[in-house]
């Protein structure tokens, strides 16, 4: 039986009452959260709360993670993501996670099949799947992130927590898409350029409908890109990541209606 509906005045309460103002905001100057965002933002916590995706990005405004951390509590409250949810502080983003998935997630990542990576380095003519010895960095800043993934899991009983992790060295954008679920990931040089300049793209987007939260409110559950030219090898991998979502999907019962759709793009300029 699926779960009942929440109260949508209580969700878009919780975030503005959370999320309206970032750390630091001066008295009066606290933004009002547009109704939307905030069902988007619950629909989207949903959605890792039921499985069908390990970790989410939180990007709605300037809020840390404490005031992310608050929120999560409100959404408890108001009858929504019932199971433990955690909070990741990491280079100054936020991400919210179950910690079981996002541990099973990193360890396959570094198991017999690791998640290929896709570099795209400025310099280069265009993109390519980086060698094994390429990604003996990102496999150690996995390992690490393993490890504070373990000690999130084995933290006390609270419903909601947190922890900050200290990414030195780290490619964020690398890092975050393993644990984000992506099939493929990019890395690159540090620095904030890259190769995907004009470069066809095919865009991934997974959408589903959440009558949980507001009928007809279409969430996002994924997005990402893949280089064009590079679809063809990871055949195997895009379809073994879109036939794992359909068995996600079909173990729940607060989205309905799933679609996954792509497009080829090129863009004059990509940030990562």
């Amino acid at each position: 039986m699926a779960p009942g509906p929440v109260a949508v005045p209580l969700l878009v309460a919780a975030a503005r009452e959370a999320l309206g103002a970032g750390p630091g905001a001066r008295p009066g100057r606290r933004r009002r959260l547009p109704a939307a965002r905030a069902l988007q933002a619950a629909g989207e916590v949903l959605a890792v709360a039921a499985g069908l995706k390990p970790a989410l990005l939180w990007d709605c405004g300037a809020a840390g993670p404490a005031e992310l951390r608050r929120y999560l509590g409100r959404l408890r409250e108001a009858g929504l993501a019932p199971g433990r949810l955690h909070v990741l502080a990491v280079g100054g983003s936020a991400l919210v996670l179950r910690p079981g998935p996002a541990l099973r997630r990193v360890g396959a990542a570094l198991g017999a099949r690791p998640v290929p990576l896709v570099d795209v380095s400025a310099g280069r003519r265009g993109p390519a799947l980086c060698a094994p010895e390429q990604a003996r960095a990102v496999r150690r800043h996995l390992s690490a992130l393993l490890g504070h993934l373990r000690d999130a899991q084995a933290a006390g009983p609270e419903p909601v927590t947190a922890s900050e992790i200290v990414p030195g060295d780290w490619n964020l954008c690398t890092v975050a898409g393993v644990l984000l679920g992506y099939p493929a990931v990019y890395t690159f040089a540090q620095g904030a350029e890259n190769c995907l300049a004009l470069t066809p793209l095919r865009v991934f987007t997974a959408r589903a409908s959440c009558p949980r939260i507001k009928d007809g409110l279409s969430v996002q559950i994924y997005s990402f890109s893949v280089p064009e030219s590079l679809c063809a090898q990871l055949s195997d991998v895009l379809d073994a990541w879109g036939q794992e979502l359909r068995e996600a999907f079909s173990a729940q019962s607060d989205f309905v209606d799933l679609c996954i759709s792509s497009e080829v793009v090129s863009l004059p300029a990509v940030a990562l």
